[in-house]
């Protein structure tokens, strides 16, 4: 059963088309990739195109034609996908073929992917634009340009090319940005799947088990609750490795005393979650470590605070960079006032990445963050974007040993609505005393 309707997904088609006016679309799903000799990957399709479709098979490809209402021509939808073949579904598994795939996902015409190098130059064909994500595969790329090449070799009978070429991504990431109420509940389901993961996490932890142990059981609570897949690579960090932003090979063994920092969110029907809790590896936070840990917190409220409409998108990273660069002039860590170590940038040794992006089909999803002008967009109801602040304190002469090795981000998900932002991370635990509560259970 599908989340999102297939009215809708048609209902996108046809946005699409309005914002391009006239000419055609061409937007490819992702290929198949190999692992090693004859396995594969587990297929994953391109977001682009499952925006459009809904469709999850491979080998497939979307034609959107704007149409021409002046001159009585309406917009259409084509697909090209595998043909139906009972013998390799044998192996393979279920495909529905181009026939099914006009019943069931409501497109105006399907043909076989066999077909598309014969059908495509005939589309093309006195289009006066294309829209195609040029320079995202180079494959696709030279594909393109023998399409069109076949048609600029018709000429001289009349038949023209298109002569202007635009990003479809323009248009559908301003699309992908504001979440219909069917995504909305979407991402807050697989937003309580990985809140519930990192529960679990909390009470599984102790000293001795291996980082990995910690991630299996994210993939346990994932794959129980319906989630097809993590979102992206887990980070499971135990100690020093926290220090490192994008550490994930989760193999060492957790420490009494250390933190444990996971950043770990699920996948469910294309949509993602993104949640990083640090805790105490025993259970307890030392004195040091509840210190730097209630000052990120205070700075991921404070991040919050300002994700609402009519704020630009960098208010919460601006209002979280205040609390933490106070931080660390009060731990003695950073010197001189804030002003000036904002200027300098000397918090960067401590605080080196923003506080969040957008998240939806992707985890760092579509969306520009800045307008035509240059400035910061302003947040608008329906966006979705991660809270994440962070602290991260190698050895270094400035900074007291009983600081050293201590990493620690705080991420929710964050629902921009009319008045403020709902958060759809609320069920993980967050608060020393939360964790600490879930822990002792």
């Amino acid at each position: 059963m599908m989340n999102i309707s297939i009215p809708e997904f048609k209902n996108r088609r046809l946005a699409l088309m309005q914002h391009m006016g006239t000419g055609i679309a061409i937007i490819p799903t992702a290929a198949e990739a190999i692992r090693n000799r004859d396995s594969h990957y587990p297929y994953r399709f391109d977001s682009y195109f499952y925006y459009l479709s809904g469709f999850k098979e491979p080998e497939s490809v979307l034609v959107l034609i704007a149409g021409d209402a002046g001159k009585g021509l309406a917009p259409k939808s084509i697909l090209f996908c595998r043909d139906k073949d009972m013998e390799r579904e044998i192996w393979d598994g279920f495909r529905y073929g181009p026939a099914a795939a006009v019943a069931e996902f409501g497109f105006d015409e399907a043909y076989s992917i066999t077909e598309l190098d014969e059908l495509v130059p005939k589309l093309l064909a006195n289009q006066s634009k294309l829209f195609f994500s040029l320079g995202a595969d180079a494959a696709w790329d030279v594909k393109l340009t023998q399409w069109l090449n076949q048609v600029k070799a018709q000429a001289r009978t009349g038949v023209s090319a298109p002569d202007d070429i635009a990003d479809v991504r323009k248009l559908l990431d301003e699309m992908r940005l504001f979440k219909s109420p069917a995504e909305k509940a979407l991402m807050r389901r697989s937003a309580n799947i990985a809140a519930s993961a990192h529960q679990r996490a909390m009470q599984k932890a102790r000293a001795g088990k291996m980082e990995y142990e910690i991630e299996a059981e994210f993939l346990h609570e994932f794959y129980r609750f319906g989630a097809q897949a993590p979102a992206y690579t887990s980070i499971v960090a135990g100690g020093a490795n926290a220090c490192t932003l994008h550490y994930n090979a989760n193999n060492a063994q957790l420490n009494d005393g250390d933190l444990l920092l996971i950043d770990a969110g699920c996948e469910l029907d294309g949509y993602a979650s993104d949640i990083t809790r640090t805790f105490p590896v025993n259970g307890k936070f030392s004195a040091a470590q509840k210190d730097v840990y209630e000052l990120v917190l205070a700075s991921q409220a404070a991040a919050i605070a300002n994700v609402k409409p009519g704020n630009h998108w960098n208010a919460p990273h601006e209002a979280a960079l205040d609390v933490l660069v106070q931080g660390f002039i009060d731990f003695g860590w950073c010197k001189g006032t804030k002003q000036a170590v904002l200027e300098t940038g000397a918090y960067r040794q401590f605080y080196m990445h923003r506080t969040g992006h957008w998240l939806g089909l992707d985890v760092h999803d579509a969306g520009e963050y800045k307008d035509k002008a240059g400035n910061w967009r302003n947040l608008e109801a329906g966006m979705v974007l991660t809270v994440e602040p962070g602290c991260y304190i190698r050895p270094a002469d400035n900074v007291p040993e009983h600081f050293w090795n201590i990493g620690i981000r705080i991420e929710d998900d964050a629902l921009v609505t009319a008045d403020g932002c709902e958060i759809l991370t609320i069920a993980a635990p967050k608060t020393v005393t939360d964790i600490e509560t879930v822990m002792a259970q």
